[in-house]
């Protein structure tokens, strides 16, 4: 089977290396045939330093040389949070599959016009959401379509971290939405997947001892659902890095909790169930499940966009989730009121 022809459009956003090791280790899938530095044409804000290493010995594009490559079938959008959307526009008006990077810009309407244009064009489409490779959080999606732990009135989650120093501090100050527009998307994602549109949305953004409040990196935003309240979190000050990330979910019939929500270092997620009566195929009682160690973040994902390219499958996550996603994210980080 031919590989698929694919350049990566940026090397500084915060994903961006992952994103190139992860296709270099697909190289049976994946036909790397370059990638461009923005920093040769943004000044977007960004965080980060080690813009060299993961792009040893790929063949360095222009913006043009990469959109007129011949035979290019996809990109890696990878570039600075403001400059997500307007190149991913500019890929989509070429007809190239795209995984484009989070967060969907701060202009919802633009963002609009960007999913539009991929479905009118039937462009294969993927966001790059953190968690969708996760087996963890594929379970408890299933478990709270299913019922497993009864209809589910609480949800809490938290992207907390402590890395990058006052650099990082500095870079989330220059968005209005702070840390929660920065990284809550990846759990709205998730939340969204499980339970659909929420009532309402209303954000808290502050800031954490120290700084000005226009550094907004302490935020949560509720999302309210009929019976269900989900409270999100995203913090850079927490001592307990991204090893105390956690999340618990309570339904009428028992309780899902793990931490942290990922790991890399070999060893299984584990995840504790609990449950009043017998569902599914567990019985009632306590239960810890371990899932596989993940070998990386992207590696699952981008092997799905391989196989949406070839037809092989559908895109599990549409053009309109897509949407719903950024509302919700844009909402719960202050820049639009809920409706």
């Amino acid at each position: 089977m031919d590989r698929i022809r694919i350049a990566q459009i940026g090397i500084t956003h915060e994903h961006a290396n992952g994103k190139m090791y992860s296709l270099r280790k697909l190289s049976e899938v994946f036909d790397i045939v370059g990638y461009v530095d923005d920093r040769e044409f943004s000044k977007s804000p960004r965080f980060g330093n080690d813009f060299v290493k993961p792009y040893e010995g790929l063949r360095k594009l222009t913006l043009d040389e990469a959109f007129n490559m011949p035979g290019l079938q996809a990109v890696t959008v990878e570039v600075p949070n403001n400059d997500l959307v307007p190149v991913a526009l500019r890929c989509m008006e070429r007809g190239l599959a795209m995984h484009m990077d989070k967060p969907g810009g701060e202009d919802l309407a633009l963002y609009k016009t960007l999913l539009d244009g991929c479905k009118e064009r039937n462009l294969p489409f993927q966001m790059g959401f953190m968690f969708r490779g996760n087996p963890a959080f594929q379970f408890c999606i299933a478990a709270i379509r299913n019922k497993l732990i009864g209809e589910v009135f609480e949800l809490e989650a938290d992207m907390n971290h402590c890395y990058g120093g006052e650099p990082y501090q500095e870079y989330i100050g220059k968005f209005a939405g702070g840390i929660m527009y920065n990284l809550g998307c990846h759990l709205i994602d998730f939340v969204v997947s499980a339970l659909g549109r929420p009532e309402n949305v209303t954000p808290f953004l502050k800031s954490a001892p120290g700084y000005p409040a226009s550094v907004r990196n302490n935020c949560m935003a509720v999302l309210e659902y009929p019976h269900a309240i989900v409270t999100l979190r995203s913090c850079s000050k927490d001592i307990a890095n991204t090893d105390g990330r956690r999340m618990k979910i309570v339904g009428a019939n028992g309780s899902i909790a793990f931490n942290p929500l990922e790991r890399f270092d070999g060893k299984p997620v584990e995840l504790s169930l609990n449950l009043a009566a017998a569902a599914g195929e567990f019985p009632a009682g306590k239960h810890t499940l371990r899932f596989p160690p993940q070998a990386d973040r992207y590696e699952a994902q981008l092997l799905e966009l391989a196989r949406i390219i070839r037809g092989e499958i559908e895109n599990p996550y549409s053009y309109e989730h897509d949407y719903l996603v950024h509302e919700v994210t844009l909402a719960a980080a202050g820049y639009n009121r809920w409706r």
